[in-house]
Order: structure tokens, then sequence, then C-alpha cells
């Protein structure tokens, strides 16, 4: 009798442990989320959209297109490309300006051991080489992005970033610019991750049932205050390269020193933030330095970040690729880069804000948002590919700029809401560091692919719409979507297999 007792009780005294695990881990649930604090106020919005308009044009215009111009200022072409240029474009009339400047860019005249290497594949190697350094980095504070030092670590992170901008012309040689970019992408990668991370917690205050669409408007319109800086240092770039050829090494110096400056004034989002967050990094220490691969573990995650990937190179290819085509192949006249410049990152201001509305009628979530980024980034990359031959107008340049625009902003800002969907509470710094990375490892790939074959379009934007449709397919059967955060909390915080929760 008492032994019958005694195996009757067994699976009683395991379901009661099982079932206190349950309620331990949503007790520790509740208690994190009520550390995030109060909603974020006005100022501490406008303070995150600040950074992003102080930030967003490094990775977009400084690395991939101020810093190739300054090496190309440093180098010297064995013999005139004039005649060369006119010989291969019959019957188009180009400035020998635009002609010398086009094939300083994307002739090889930097020679290392043997090698040669053009001005564009120089700044891909120092991003590549920014990114490698970037990994430990990014290891170690992913274990401290959910503590205190979350404001400190942007801090320092653009302090860095800002340093090695303004310098950037005081040494006349072609090899210091490899940490120069280096340190650059470095900082802001890691700046990138603190960024968005601090978005998480501040939508964390919100209600689960407004934190998508809280998360998308705010992601939105930070996303068009980043290109309004972008269309500001494209357009000064312009125009110090409208200066006298003896001069445009210290002009473009003159830019990257404002470009340090502006991201510097991005330093006032720590002021605004709040610190909402107080796990002690001291409780951090004893985790394994494997712990950013704890992302492994949440397979519509690694969907979401492939995405991102794919996102990222898709867009840098093709404008990148367009770029070198509007400028080397077509031979534009020089106002009419700008405009393309200007309809490429303004047109966002206008048209991602009222993209958020068109959400919220058609119930669209992230995933389906960035399918259509997807769509429009397969209708511009294939509209150069099908008429690469044909001599575009100014009109078919605009229009293909404000198309991609479209595109390139919605992949950006909906792919790190995708990230933050995929996020269990609690580790949100390692999926903001992971995204940090595969962001900047996209848009240094898609910028590596257009530099290598410079004015060959049908390659270019022929690999982007296959990344594109690629990231499609992804985002359709990888089963990325609004639940994601829900059943990763689900599984990172109860750790209970199907037999364990039918028996619970």
């Amino acid at each position: 009798m008492d032994q019958a007792s005694t195996i009757e009780a067994e699976p009683s005294i395991v379901l009661h442990s099982k079932s206190k695990k349950v309620v331990k881990s949503r007790d520790n649930s509740n208690e994190f989320e009520g550390s995030i604090g109060e909603k974020p106020s006005r100022y501490e919005v406008w303070g995150w959209y600040l950074y992003e308009f102080c930030s967003y044009f490094v990775q977009t215009v400084v690395i991939p297109v101020l810093f190739p111009l300054i090496i190309s200022q440093l180098q010297i072409l064995p013999t005139d490309p004039v005649p060369d240029w006119q010989n291969s474009h019959h019957g188009m009339i180009c400035s020998d300006k635009e002609i010398h400047l086009y094939s300083t860019l994307t002739k090889r005249t930097i020679t290392v051991n043997g090698s040669k290497f053009s001005s564009m594949e120089w700044t891909s190697i120092a991003w590549a080489s920014g990114l490698t350094l970037a990994i430990p980095i990014l290891t170690f504070i992913s274990f401290h992005l959910n503590s205190q030092y979350q404001t400190l670590i942007t801090a320092a992170s653009t302090g860095i970033g800002v340093f090695f901008c303004l310098p950037a012309g005081f040494f006349k040689t072609t090899l210091i610019f490899i940490p120069y970019i280096a340190f650059i992408v470095l900082a802001s990668t890691v700046a990138s991750s603190s960024h968005t991370h601090h978005l998480a917690l501040m939508i964390s205050s919100f209600n689960k049932s407004k934190t998508n669409k809280v998360s998308s408007f705010f992601s939105l319109y930070a996303t068009s205050f980043g290109c309004l800086g972008s269309a500001i240092i494209s357009s000064f770039i312009y125009h110090m390269l409208r200066e006298p050829d003896d001069r445009n090494y210290f002009t473009l110096w003159i830019v990257s020193i404002f470009s340090g400056l502006i991201w510097l004034v991005g330093v006032l989002h720590v002021v605004t933030a709040i610190n909402r967050t107080t796990v002690s990094s001291v409780s951090l220490i004893n985790k394994s330095m494997f712990y950013p691969c704890s992302l492994l573990k949440h397979p519509k995650a690694i969907g979401g970040l492939f995405g991102v990937f794919l996102s990222s190179f898709t867009t840098m290819c093709i404008f990148i690729g367009g770029v070198l085509f509007i400028v080397g192949n077509l031979c534009i006249r020089p106002p009419h880069l700008l405009y393309f410049w200007l309809i490429y990152f303004l047109f966002p201001l206008v048209s991602l804000p009222l993209l958020h509305p068109l959400q919220l009628l058609l119930k669209a979530n992230s995933a389906k948002m960035k399918i259509i980024g997807f769509l429009l980034s397969m209708l511009s990359s294939g509209f150069g590919f099908y008429f690469w031959n044909s001599h575009w107008k100014l009109g078919h340049i605009l229009i293909f700029g404000g198309v991609q625009s479209i595109g390139s902003g919605l992949l950006h800002a909906f792919g790190r809401v995708l990230i933050l969907e995929c996020a269990p509470n609690g580790k949100e710094g390692v999926f903001c560091v992971w995204y940090g990375w595969i962001r900047a490892a996209g848009l240094c790939l898609g910028f590596t692919v257009a530099s290598v074959v410079p004015g060959q379009i049908k390659t270019s934007f022929g690999a982007a719409f296959v990344a594109a449709l690629v990231g499609i397919i992804v985002l359709l059967f990888g089963n990325v979507g609004d639940n994601s955060k829900s059943d990763s909390q689900d599984n990172d915080n109860l750790g209970l297999d199907s037999k364990e929760s039918i028996s619970v």
C-alpha cells in the first residue's frame, strides 16, 4: 500500500517541480519587463531619431562614396584616360574631369606585393578589415548591452568613429586609409547595434499588442531622417567636387571632418536616453564566450538575419552599381548625378511615413513589408539589367532612383523590426549585435561586387536581382513572422519540450 502510494506520488512531484519551473520563468519574465521602465518620452524618441540622422550616412555615403573619392585623389594614372574613353564611348561628350575621376576610382593603380587594386577595391579591403576587428568587440559587448553600460557603449563607439573621421586627409598616403576606414566601420557597426538595442528597450515598455505597430512607426521615421542626413552629406560631396582638381583632396577631407562632427552631434541621444535596464553586468561575467551563439537556438531569427544580409547586399549593390553606370557609361551632366542622389535619399523622407498607415490598413507584418521592399528592388534591378544597353535620360534615372529608394528604405526599416520580433526578453543585446554585423557585412559584399565590375551593370544588377529573389523565398518559406518573438520567448524561458508541456 505504501509502495503504491509512493509510486502515485512521484508523477505529482515531477509535475509540481515542472510547474514551479514554469512559474519561476514567468516571474523572471515579469521581473525583466518591470525593469524596462516607463514609456519613452517625446525627447527620448526624438533623440533616437537624431542619432539615426547623424549616423545613417556613415555606412551609406561616407564609407562607400566619400573615402573611395579621397583615395582616388592620391592615384596617378599611367596614361591619359580621355582618348581610351572616347574610343569606347562613341557619340558621347564627357568632361575631362569626369573621365579622370571615374578612371582613378576604377583603374587598378594601387600596387601591393605585386597585386593591383583600384580605389574602390582598396575601400572594400578596409571595410572587410573593420568587420573582422568588430567580431571580438561585438562578442564582448553582447554581454553588456542589456546592462547599464548601453549608453556608454554608444558614446564610446561614436567617439572612436569621429576620431578617425577628422584626420582622414592629414597623411597623403594610400596605405593609411586601411586603418582609418577599418576603425570607422568598427565604430559604426557597434554604434548601430547599440542604437537598435535601444529601440528594443523602448518598444518593450508598450503592451505586446502595440509592440509591432510602435516599432514599425519608430523605425520608418528614423530611416526617413537617416536618409535626410545622407542627402546632406552627398550634396556636400558634390559641391566639393566642383572645386578645381588640385583642391579636391582637401575639399573632400573637409567633408570627412564635417561628417565626423555631425556624427558627434548624435551623442546627444545618450543624454535623452533613459537607462531602461537594471541587469547588472556582474551577473554576466560568468557567461560563456559562446553566449552570442545562443541565437542559433532560434531558427526564425536566423532566417531574419539572412534576410537582413540579402537586403543590405541588394541595396548597396544596386546603389553603387547604378552610380558607376550613370557616371561611367552614360556620362550624364554632373548636376544630374546630384538629382539622382537627392531623389534616392530625399524621396523616403516623404514616402516612408506614408507607408505606415498603408501597413496598418493591409495588416501587414514586418516580413511582408520586407517582401515589398525586395519586390521594388527586383523591379529597379530588373529595369537596369534589361535596359543596360540603352541610353537613359534624366527621367529614367530619377524614376529608377525613386523606386529603389522606397525599396531600400523598407528593407532597412523593417529589417531591424523583424530581428527584434525574434528576440526573447533579456537577449535583445545578442540579437542586435548579430543584426549590426550582418547588415554591415551585406553592405560590404554588395559594395565589393559592384566595385570589381565597374560599369558592367548586368553583373551587379543581376546579382542584386537574384539576392532579392532569394530573400523573398526565405521570408515566405522560412516561417518568419509576427509570432517569432512569442515563440522565441517561450522556447528560451520555459525550455520545455512538447511532452513536458502536455504533462504540465
